[in-house]
């Protein structure tokens, strides 16, 4: 049904679960060009910090064959001498290449964090079809994606032009200085042009992710019809939310009316509002509320309380003050004290569970 909605009809913001559901298919922003960033960031630290030390391990080894090779003569002398010499070279180099590995790690962790989506992993047929392939490449979005490239790469050229324009008269020089110089001179020139292509990358870097960012929340858009069908997935119908809702209300006036037998009073309106009171002589606590009703409601409380012979006390402002304060299953506050163990003290009074006035005191009920 959302595949049917026409895109111009996406004009709301992709909700949590939207967006909780593309990660998990490994749909995420992502910019290659972070990468690029991490990468050659990375490889410019490496030169700056370690490449005076690497080139000079390195050179140290491959000068031998330069500068001395009567030495090595082809025989088993110079096998061992090579497998020495790639051994001291490939040591040299086994820091930058972790260090190389652990930046690319940390430029996805950087934009998606750790994501392990199965659905990216798994082989699909229409990713072999050459159709598939043809419509990507000549989609808008490829469209896009190439004239970035040639956008980049005229940027790149034209920072490396500036930056190696003053060498250019001092490239005869070159040629007649000695292996060692030479290298040094060409770090120097490697420092120089990837530092200025590192500044390019950078606003590049910048605006690739925004608009990568942009473009995918675009993608994302959901039309209104969406948004409600999401809903309703995750909070329910409304129309079996109401149904459970009632069956609850249900359930809980079944308790209600079932604990109306067991109160000590029932204290009416006389018509409107019913308030049913427990309390047991000696009990802890003060009376509480077993239940309460309104019209209809209050009604049947009544009913039931005559049919069990529960004692009935019409006291309007005491029913109305105990029905709107008080919940089912709760003590009454303090503020009503008074007047509930009044009317309690006469129904136990009349039923023999008190003592009448004028004999010898009671202790008073514990309200």
């Amino acid at each position: 049904m959302a595949d049917d909605v026409d895109d111009s009809q996406k004009t709301e913001d992709p909700s949590g679960r939207k967006l909780a559901r593309a990660r998990d298919q490994g749909q995420v922003v992502q910019s290659r060009e972070i990468h690029n960033w991490f990468m050659i960031g990375t490889a410019l630290g490496l030169i700056f910090f370690l490449g005076g030390p690497i080139s000079r391990s390195i050179g140290t080894e491959l000068l031998r064959y330069i500068e001395m090779p009567q030495q090595y003569a082809a025989n088993a002398a110079l096998w061992r001498a090579v497998l020495g010499t790639l051994g001291t070279v490939a040591l040299a180099l086994a820091v930058p290449a972790v260090l190389l590995v652990i930046a690319a790690l940390a430029s996805t962790m950087s934009q998606i964090g750790l994501l392990v989506a199965a659905e990216k992993i798994e082989p699909k047929l229409s990713n072999l079809s050459p159709a598939s392939g043809f419509k990507r490449m000549f989609s808008w979005r490829g469209v896009v994606e190439f004239l970035k490239s040639l956008a980049k790469l005229a940027a790149v050229a034209a920072i490396a032009v500036l930056m190696m324009r003053p060498e250019l008269d001092r490239l005869p020089i070159l040629a007649g200085m000695d292996a060692a110089s030479l290298l040094a001179e060409l770090g120097y020139l490697i420092v120089r042009l990837g530092f200025g292509v590192f500044v390019a990358l950078t606003l590049i870097a910048i605006f690739d992710y925004a608009y990568q960012r942009f473009s995918f929340m675009k993608s994302m858009r959901m039309s209104k019809h969406e948004l409600k069908e999401e809903h309703k997935e995750s909070e329910g119908d409304p129309i079996v939310r109401s149904r459970l809702r009632q069956i609850r209300m249900e359930r809980a006036r079944k308790r209600m009316m079932a604990a109306v037998p067991s109160a000590s009073v029932v204290i009416t309106n006389p018509t409107h509002f019913a308030v049913a009171l427990k309390y047991e002589l000696g009990g802890a606590g003060a009376p509480k509320v077993v239940a309460k009703g309104a019209d209809l409601v209050a009604l049947r409380i009544r009913e039931i309380a005559e049919e069990n012979e529960v004692p009935i006390i019409e006291n309007p402002p005491l029913a109305r003050a105990l029905y709107g304060s008080v919940e089912v299953d709760q003590e009454i506050p303090a503020e009503h004290y008074k007047a509930v163990a009044q009317i309690i003290g006469y129904i136990f009074r009349q039923q023999g569970k008190l003592r009448p006035a004028g004999a010898a005191p009671p202790p008073p009920p514990r309200l």
